[in-house]
């Protein structure tokens, strides 16, 4: 794939990224920075500099906290950038914050319009790949309280019984906000793959064990969701934006490659027009920062969302 630096040249000058666009125009970012982004042997600014290569102008961060304390304030400083960790919706943005959500915040735009941003870490255990491919990760605490499966329809209810009530509750509070018109997205590590990558082609080529539409993703779809990077790239066989992990090697027995952090949108005249993966090399990022400080790749979505 191919890399993107955080400066472009226009004569002797340097554009940063979110100056090359329109006031309608806004990047929108999931980063799992990995225990406050301090834990594999690079420091905070390292993880800094991953969020200013990928150009976001919004980030929702998972996993703030390290051994040391909460690092998502310590990370606001370093980008010079608004911060929300209240409410659990771990949010940087260089835009302005008027709102405080659960799990979210609304936010002042450029062009002045409003929009929301929701930001989930949605429960890892079970994990259903794990469950179908009786693996037993070691560094999981859980890893000795697996059920293993068979089953799409075991693999749906046991999605459903770890994520669906946090799903249910977070798709009912944006059916309640005053606006339905205006941009709201979704991001974060929903630690669950998509039915848009687990299909019968995935299954038949042996990229994933069976065909399972996972629950999660479909309810997103079913309220009116679109999940960015499937917009964009649609054969999931061509692209399959694996974003889990880069910690693993692509045969390693332990674990399974796969797509669980993702952008959601929707809202009155939003479209996506470009979504690139952030990660630690060229074979599998389109924005490359090395040494990559998280064992999960980012992503990063660029919208049009013209004002109402």
């Amino acid at each position: 794939m191919r890399t993107t630096g955080i400066l472009f040249a226009v004569g002797a000058f340097l554009i940063p990224l979110h100056a090359q666009t329109a006031d309608h125009r806004l990047r929108v970012m999931t980063y799992n920075i990995y225990r406050g982004g301090e834990m594999r042997g690079q420091p905070l600014s390292q993880t800094a500099k991953v969020i200013e290569a990928a150009g976001a102008d919004i980030v929702g961060i998972q996993e703030t906290r390290s051994p040391k304390g909460d690092t998502l304030e310590d990370l606001s400083k370093l980008l010079g950038w608004n911060h929300d960790g209240g409410k659990g919706s771990n949010i940087l943005t260089r835009y302005e914050i008027i709102e405080s959500l659960k799990n979210g915040v609304k936010v002042k735009l450029d062009s002045g319009q409003e929009a929301y941003l929701f930001n989930l870490h949605l429960p890892s255990h079970p994990y259903q790949p794990y469950q179908l491919l009786n693996i037993r990760p070691k560094w999981h605490k859980h890893t000795n309280n697996i059920t293993f499966i068979k089953t799409e329809a075991e693999a749906i209810q046991w999605a459903k019984k770890a994520r669906g009530a946090a799903i249910a509750a977070l798709l009912q509070q944006i059916k309640n906000l005053p606006d339905q018109d205006a941009p709201v997205f979704v991001v974060g590590d929903f630690n669950e793959p998509s039915h848009l990558d687990w299909t019968e082609a995935a299954a038949k080529s042996g990229r994933h064990p069976i065909k399972v539409a996972f629950p999660t993703s479909l309810a997103m779809t079913d309220a009116g969701f679109t999940d960015a990077w499937r917009r964009v790239y649609p054969d999931e066989m061509k692209m399959p934006g694996f974003t889990w992990s880069p910690a693993y090697e692509p045969d390693d027995p332990t674990t399974h490659h796969d797509r669980i952090d993702f952008v959601y949108f929707k809202g009155k005249g939003v479209k996506v027009t470009d979504v690139k993966i952030v990660g630690e090399n060229e074979e599998n990022a389109d924005v490359v920062v090395s040494p990559y400080p998280s064992d999960h790749r980012a992503v990063v979505a660029t919208f049009s969302c013209p004002p109402l």
